[in-house]
């Protein structure tokens, strides 16, 4: 047998054990999800098929045995779908997701709110507002605190409609 053979059966024998590791780590079938803002908790473990976060990497979905991940939202809609197939969307301001081994996860936002509790005329005003105090601040911190209301605002107006 030739040299790069040898080696080659060799680093395969030492990989397969490794590769055996990998295939029996305990993930669940099963997601115990929360979400929870300072003014409601609206999932507390419960269990539920699939959820859509909006992160600064990149909107993406959570299935049972997801990766662990550590994440941080955006402004924008978390759907929801239940283990009955209903599908609820909640609208997050900001905050984390955190993705444990167990596959359950952890959604904590700034603030939370039902999609359908959002009025599309009263979010179009915040965002004009805060349009309008974007383009009067005079200060890097009033800028940076408008520009942040501005990116929320318009997250809020597209969940709305």
């Amino acid at each position: 047998m030739s040299f790069a053979l040898r080696s080659t059966a060799r680093l395969a024998s030492s990989v397969r054990p490794a590769l055996r590791a990998m295939q029996s780590r305990g993930y669940a079938d099963e997601m115990a999800f929360t979400l929870a803002a300072a003014n409601k908790v609206y999932y507390d473990a419960a269990n539920i098929r699939q959820v859509d976060v909006p992160s600064f990497s990149g909107a993406f979905g959570i299935l049972p045995k997801h990766v662990p991940t550590l994440a941080v939202l955006k402004p924008g809609v978390v759907t929801v779908y239940e283990q009955d197939g209903a599908v609820k969307k909640v609208f997050v301001s900001s905050g984390t997701i955190t993705v444990n081994e167990d596959s359950s996860v952890q959604v904590l936002a700034e603030e939370a709110h039902p999609v359908e509790d959002l009025d599309a005329g009263a979010c179009r005003e915040l965002l004009s507002s805060a349009q309008s105090k974007l383009s009067s601040a005079s200060t890097d911190v009033e800028r940076a605190e408008a520009g942040i209301a501005v990116e929320v605002a318009e997250a809020l107006v597209k969940a709305a409609e």
